[in-house]
């Protein structure tokens, strides 16, 4: 976790939502099922100060990385590691995001050896802010920005979705993580239980699992399916 996920607000609501200044260009892709390397929007601080609505490349490319195809297995930052390790640590000190989703998906294997897929949404549908870190990487044609998602142990209900889930950052949060501090991993701890309660853990089709579908029906519930009974690792 986190492997898949929705963002489909547009440039405009998003920078309402995050008192941010569009700086995206039109390059960030609104999706119900964004996949690793694909280019949505983030929040940043910019270097004067204001909060940048921009567009990332999911998936952190340190600057030894040889090509855009070694972000693909840096899709994920844990949190217990983030601030120690050689890859993450830089910009976990000092290049912190956020990134603005409508859920994310997970998959729980069932008894007769299939998955099931579960979306994972405020039951009110406001957005979610998840705990990112960027940098920027020297492609050929330019700068790239890319960025990780954090992940932390899953508590409350979800971890009876899977053993890990994205360090969701409640409102009230958003600027301590987006701002200098002296010591960031005081920011690592996850939100109450109790404001994860407002999470409704909704069964999905299985269309969701291939990469090329898209849409609004991908995020619809499906009668009839029981809540999850077992963990299953993915990522």
């Amino acid at each position: 976790m986190c492997g898949r996920y929705a963002t489909t607000r547009s440039a405009g609501d998003l920078s309402g939502l995050f008192e941010s200044d569009d700086e995206t260009d039109g390059g960030a892709r609104s999706s119900h099922n964004v996949a690793p390397t694909s280019s949505v929007p983030l929040v940043r601080l910019a270097p004067e100060g204001h909060r940048a609505l921009s567009a990332g490349r999911w998936g952190l490319l340190p600057p030894w990385s040889r090509s855009t195809s070694d972000g693909a297995r840096m899709i994920n930052a844990r949190a217990e590691t983030v601030a120690t390790s050689r890859a993450y640590a830089p910009s976990f000190a000092r290049r912190r995001c956020l990134v603005p989703a409508d859920g994310w998906y997970e998959w729980v294997r069932q008894p007769d050896g299939g998955r099931q897929a579960y979306y994972l949404t405020p039951t009110d549908a406001s957005v979610l802010a998840l705990a990112g870190i960027w940098t920027t990487w020297a492609s050929p044609a330019g700068p790239l920005l890319t960025f990780s998602v954090l992940t932390t142990a899953a508590v409350g209900e979800l971890a009876e979705v899977h053993e890990r889930m994205p360090l969701l950052l409640p409102r009230g949060r958003w600027a301590s993580w987006l701002g200098p501090v002296d010591d960031p991993t005081g920011l690592l701890d996850p939100p109450p239980v109790e404001w994860l309660a407002g999470l409704e853990i909704r069964p999905v089709g299985p269309a969701v699992g291939n990469v090329r579908n898209d849409g609004p029906q991908l995020t619809t519930r499906v009668p009839g399916k029981a809540a999850p009974t077992e963990k299953l690792t993915l990522f």
